[in-house]
C-alpha cells in the first residue's frame, strides 16, 4: 500500500487500473473503459502522459478509485464540449457501434494536452449517486413500511446530490413488477428474480434528509457535469436516467447537510422518534468512509438501536459490496438488532435477486482493505 503522506507508487497504480479494467469488462460491462483502462495502465508502465500526469498525486490507488477520477475527469471534458474528437469515440460506443481503437490515441492526447485542467480534478474524490441503486433499496423501505405500519422518517449517509433520497417518487419497473407513480419522469427498469416485495404496502415518507462531505448543489451548473461526469460513457441509459431525477429532485430538493456520517448521526439519531419508523439508509457508500468512521458510525446506530420502541423503531438498510460480482442489500432492525440479507443486486442496480423474508446475516464494520475497488 502506497504511504498517503507521499506519491503513490505508479507500479500500484498501474495495478489499480489492470484491476478496474477488469471490472469494468466482466460487471459494467463497459468495453470502452475496459480498453481504456488496459491502455492507461500500459502507459504507466511505460512512463507516458498518464504516468506523469499521475506521478505527485498522493493517495491509495484502489482505495480513492484513482482510475475513476481519471476517467471521471476526462469525460467531463466530453461533456462539456471540450474533446471534439475523443466525444466522436464515447458517442459512437454508447450508440452500440463498438470500441474504435483511435480512442485510445485520442484520450492519451488529451491527456497530455489537458494535464493542468485534468490534475486538479484527480484531488476530488468521485461522486456516483446511481439512481438505479434505488430499486434494490425499495424492497426494504417496503419492508419497513409493512411490519411497522408507521410513517417513515428517512435519513441517507453520503447522498450526494439526494437523487436516491427520493426514491418513492420514481417509477418502478421491476421485472413483472410495477410500483410508484406512473406519470413520474423518472422511470427506473431493473430486471428481477425471486418472489415479490412488499410492493401493495401502505406507504408514507413523513420526512428525509441526509447528509454528506461535499453534497452536489443541483443548481451549479458544473457540479451536475461533475455528477454526470462518472456515468460511463457507453451507458447512456444511465446518463439519460440520471438526468431525469436531477430535474426531479431540483423541482423539489430533499435537505442534505454538509457534515461527516458519525457527526450529523450523533444529533439525528440522539433521540427516537415516536410515531415515525426511523430508516437509516446507504448505497455503495461504506467504502470511501475510513475505518474509525466507520465504527463510529456503527456505535452511533448501535445506541439508538438500543433505545428503539416498537412505537418508534429504527432500521439500517445498507446496500454494500465486497466483492465484484454484486452488492448485498441488508436491513437490520431494533428493537431486536435483527440483521437480515434481503437481496443480492448488480452495483449499478441492473438487476435485483430477492430473497423474500431474507436470511440471517452478520453484522459488523466492512473489512478497511477488499479485494478490489469499488464498481463506480
Amino acid at each position: 500500500m502506497a504511504d498517503p503522506a507521499g506519491p503513490a507508487d505508479l507500479r500500484a497504480v498501474e495495478a489499480a487500473f489492470r484491476q478496474q479494467a477488469e471490472a469494468c469488462a466482466d460487471q459494467g460491462p463497459s468495453p470502452l473503459y475496459a480498453l481504456l483502462m488496459e491502455r492507461a495502465a500500459d502507459d504507466v508502465a511505460a512512463g507516458g502522459p498518464v504516468a506523469r500526469l499521475l506521478g505527485d498525486w498522493r493517495g491509495h490507488p484502489v482505495l480513492d478509485a484513482l482510475s475513476m477520477r481519471l476517467l471521471g475527469a476526462v469525460h467531463a471534458e466530453v461533456l462539456a464540449g471540450r474533446a471534439p474528437e475523443l466525444a466522436r469515440h464515447y458517442r459512437a460506443a454508447g450508440e452500440g457501434g463498438g470500441v474504435d481503437a483511435a480512442v485510445w490515441p485520442a484520450f492519451r492526447g488529451l491527456v497530455e494536452e489537458r494535464a493542468d485542467v485534468l490534475r486538479p480534478r484527480l484531488d476530488r474524490q468521485v461522486q456516483t449517486n446511481e439512481v438505479r441503486r434505488s430499486a434494490a433499496l425499495l424492497g426494504g423501505f417496503l419492508e419497513v413500511a409493512r411490519s411497522t405500519g408507521l410513517p417513515l422518517r428517512v435519513l441517507e449517509i453520503g447522498s450526494s446530490a439526494g437523487l436516491n433520497l427520493v426514491w418513492d417518487r420514481y417509477a418502478y419497473r421491476l421485472g413483472p413488477h410495477r410500483w410508484g407513480d406512473p406519470s413520474s419522469g423518472v422511470r427506473i427498469e431493473s430486471d428481477w428474480e425471486g418472489p415479490p416485495a412488499a410492493f401493495d404496502a401502505p406507504l408514507e415518507v413523513a420526512s428525509r434528509e441526509g447528509c454528506d462531505l461535499s453534497p452536489i448543489d443541483l443548481e451549479d451548473a458544473e457540479a451536475r457535469l461533475r455528477l454526470e461526469s462518472f456515468i460511463w460513457p457507453d451507458h447512456p441509459e444511465r446518463l439519460a436516467l440520471m438526468r431525469a431525477a436531477i430535474a426531479e429532485v431540483r423541482r423539489e430538493p430533499p435537505t442534505i447537510r454538509r457534515a461527516r456520517a458519525r457527526d450529523w448521526l450523533a444529533e439525528a439519531l440522539a433521540e427516537p422518534a415516536p410515531g415515525r419508523a426511523t430508516v437509516l439508509f446507504q448505497s455503495v457508500m461504506w467504502w470511501y468512509l475510513p475505518e474509525s468512521e466507520r465504527s463510529a458510525v456503527s456505535g452511533i446506530v448501535e445506541a439508538a438501536g438500543a433505545r428503539a420502541s416498537a412505537a418508534a423503531p429504527l432500521a439500517w438498510l445498507r446496500k454494500e459490496g465486497t466483492r465484484v460480482e454484486s452488492t448485498d442489500v441488508e436491513l437490520r432492525r431494533w428493537p431486536g438488532g435483527e440483521n437480515r440479507k434481503l437481496a443480492e443486486s448488480h452495483w449499478h442496480g441492473r438487476w435485483v435477486r430477492w430473497l423474500g423474508d431474507g436470511r440471517i446475516a452478520g453484522m459488523g464494520s466492512r473489512p478497511a482493505t477488499w479485494p478490489r475497488g469499488p464498481l463506480a
